[in-house]
């Protein structure tokens, strides 16, 4: 056994979403950051029973989690992803966080020492920062200039 302190570990992640979308954030989180450690993706796309997909996902929550407690970042709520999720509330040391996107992944990433809960706070904010109409942002600048 190590000597390592639990505070230095980071919080697992775990993106669950309809078909491959989790998987494709993954990779393009890491091709921004480079590989990360303790997580993992379920995909939900009817080709499984609920229970298999429930199953799964406790199994690779549990493979994430290494004492600090796990993220699930799914991609909508009220979808099946979520909702099978929640299912983990309560029974895991785990915190849902729907909407998942690009910039609220690479916030979890780059926050992953926090706490759960102010993982989960920072993730959130950074998601809803991450959506912008551009035109909008561009039409300010051409005003002002």
């Amino acid at each position: 056994m190590t000597d390592t302190n639990t505070e230095e570990l980071p919080v697992g992640v775990v993106i669950v979403t309809h078909a491959d979308y989790g998987s494709a954030l993954l990779r393009a989180a890491e091709i921004i950051l480079g590989p990360q450690d303790d997580c993992g993706t379920v995909s939900v796309d009817g080709t499984q029973q609920v229970t298999e997909t429930v199953a799964r996902l406790k199994e690779v929550v549990s493979q994430v989690n290494k004492g600090r407690g796990v993220v699930i970042l799914t991609d909508m709520f009220g979808g099946t992803p979520t909702n099978l999720s929640l299912s983990l509330l309560g029974t895991e040391n785990v915190e849902v966080l729907t909407g998942v996107n690009l910039p609220m992944l690479l916030k979890v990433f780059g926050c992953r020492r926090l706490t759960l809960e102010k993982l989960a706070e920072e993730a959130k904010a950074a998601g809803e920062k991450g959506i912008v109409i551009a035109g909008e942002i561009l039409r300010r600048k051409v005003k002002k200039g």
